[in-house]
């Protein structure tokens, strides 16, 4: 239990140093599965329909989106949990999640 708010504590500050250095760039957001953390800080990316709202009707506790991050077979690291400024945002099935842009406002459920 410990380890586990120690390795939630650092993704969470990872992720604020990541999210605070701003974008304007295009990003990509991964659905991935919580319980699939490794070690490597790897998680595996599962289906959009996961993580969205119009597209899954079940529980979303145990999915999230990833922003950014690199490939290493079907899993995503080096990311960030934290939902990029002025970024523009798409899933890995090409749907916007936010417009990039000084002053843009997010938008999930469109």
């Amino acid at each position: 239990m410990r380890s586990a708010k120690v390795r939630i504590g650092m993704i969470g500050a990872l992720s604020l140093t990541v999210a605070a250095c701003g974008s304007n760039d295009d990003v990509t957001a991964y659905c991935v599965d919580r319980n699939s953390y490794q070690s490597d800080g790897s998680y595996r990316v599962i289906d959009d329909d996961y993580c969205d709202d119009d597209g899954y009707h079940g529980s979303h506790g145990g999915y999230f989106w990833y922003y950014g991050g690199s490939h290493r077979g079907s899993r995503i690291y080096k990311g960030t949990t934290v939902k990029p400024k002025d970024a523009h945002i798409t899933t890995t099935k090409g749907k916007t999640i936010q417009r990039g842009g000084f002053g843009s406002r997010s938008s999930s459920g469109s």
